[in-house]
């Protein structure tokens, strides 16, 4: 087991460039919530973290583009759907750097740009619209999706660097090694033992940070991803893999099960990736007018819905604490008929 303290040590050695200030960002209690359900609520604000209206992957990035900056490259790849929340911050990390952003989707070009894809349009990311197909509808793993589109990156763009699909990789999860210690320490400080942390779950990286990060200092926080996708094949065999790939990067063999990893597939994804559905809609809603916090349609909506109709069947234990780590989104709220 390592203390906190001794894994930021380790992180150090690894180069990072920090892109907010500060990084830490809030843990805050929701009491009409918990009022509501019975039990204390908390939500986690990585919404706020990172430039242009922020997010989760801001903290990979941080791993990542430090990793691009060292190799002297003038040009950063990523990939994602067309509302991909990681492609927008990917795009503004760039553009702050100086550096010439180039984001691909498999997809074809929308009549109208709304949402992210119009935030990517104003900082004049390079936005490449190829309706082949690459992955994310269950028939290839997250993994060869990665490599086929590094290939077809290099084969369009020469040199690169090439950041996969929501920073799944042992370095960009590097952050949420960082933020399992952030929030460990955030939940003492509310004297929270024992809690879920439920958050949403689309290229998995966030979720294996955190296992790795909590597993590590043997923390009594309770992990558990939501589906909201259905997107890869094989996803626990990659998370585990990648988890473990984390672990051996700081210096501890720790091997996963894919039966370990917390995630809970399928059930809540909705008709499919990118797609919002009734429940998310609804707790787009609630959320809203309980405690005037805003959820995307496309991943935190659909986590919060799962998370609010397990606790309604008692598939979140009874009474401990819950925390939700809000991962951003939106501006997805932009790119549907009221907001969802």
């Amino acid at each position: 087991m390592l203390s906190g303290d001794s894994l930021l040590q380790t992180l150090e050695r690894f180069p990072r460039i920090p892109l907010t200030d500060p990084s830490a960002t809030p843990l805050e209690h929701l009491p009409r919530l918990s009022a509501q359900l019975k039990r204390d609520v908390f939500i986690k604000r990585d919404d706020s973290l990172g430039p242009a209206l922020g997010g989760n992957k801001t903290r990979k990035l941080e791993y990542l583009l430090a990793e691009a900056q060292k190799r002297n490259v003038r040009k950063v790849v990523t990939f994602g759907g067309l509302q991909s929340n990681h492609a927008r911050i990917t795009a503004a990390a760039a553009r702050r750097l100086g550096l010439e952003p180039h984001l691909f989707y498999f997809e074809a070009r929308p009549k109208q740009l709304t949402g992210n894809l119009s935030i990517n349009e104003l900082m004049d990311a390079r936005m490449h619209f190829i309706p082949l197909g690459a992955g994310g509808d269950g028939s290839l793993t997250v993994e060869t999706t990665n490599r086929l589109v590094h290939m077809f990156a290099w084969l369009r763009l020469g040199r690169h660097y090439f950041i996969p699909v929501g920073g799944h990789s042992w370095r960009g999860c590097l952050g949420y090694v960082r933020a399992a210690v952030e929030i460990e320490s955030q939940a003492r400080a509310f004297g929270i033992e024992k809690a879920h942390l439920v958050l949403a779950a689309g290229t998995g990286g966030t979720l294996a940070g955190l296992l790795a990060g909590l597993t590590l200092m043997d923390s009594s926080l309770s992990l558990l991803g939501i589906d909201v996708g259905k997107l890869w094949k094989g996803f626990p065999t990659s998370l585990a893999r990648l988890a473990g790939e984390i672990c051996r990067h700081l210096g501890v063999k720790r091997v996963f099960n894919p039966k370990e990893i917390p995630l809970l597939e399928g059930v809540y994804a909705g008709p499919k990736y990118g797609v919002p559905s009734p429940g998310a809609r609804d707790a787009i809603h609630r959320l809203a007018r309980t405690e005037g916090i805003l959820l995307d349609p496309v991943y935190t909506g659909k986590a919060f819905a799962g998370m609010l109709d397990l606790v309604e069947k008692g598939g979140l234990g009874s009474d401990e604490p819950i925390i939700f780590l809000h991962t951003g989104g939106l501006p997805a709220l932009f790119a549907f008929e009221n907001g969802a």
